[in-house]
């Protein structure tokens, strides 16, 4: 199979790379480098192309989809408590 060769990935596999193309083009990174970071991604997700069947090859992990999350998951309690009794507060003070 020559290098770029994409028959042995599963549609789902394909779709799943063509979505993480678009938005990476929505950002504004050329396209074939968009393209590029896709199929990397797929490849490190998936382990690489999986021939299409019930019980074949492994299963997705979704590694990379776990990345990137927001400041939030990162809270410490104090500070989330902090949030909630200063909006207990304002809505304390509206409502009355």
């Amino acid at each position: 199979m020559p290098q770029g060769d994409k028959s042995s990935y599963t549609g789902k596999q394909k779709r799943k790379a063509d979505h993480i193309e678009q938005g990476y083009e929505d950002r504004g990174v050329p396209e074939k480098e968009a393209e590029r970071r896709a199929w990397a991604t797929v490849n490190k997700e998936s382990g690489g192309g999986n021939k299409s069947g019930s019980g074949r090859g492994k299963p997705d992990t979704h590694v990379s989809a776990s990345k990137g999350r927001g400041k939030s998951a990162t809270r410490s309690a104090t500070d989330r408590s902090a949030a909630a009794k200063k909006g207990w507060e304002t809505r304390r003070k509206r409502s009355g």
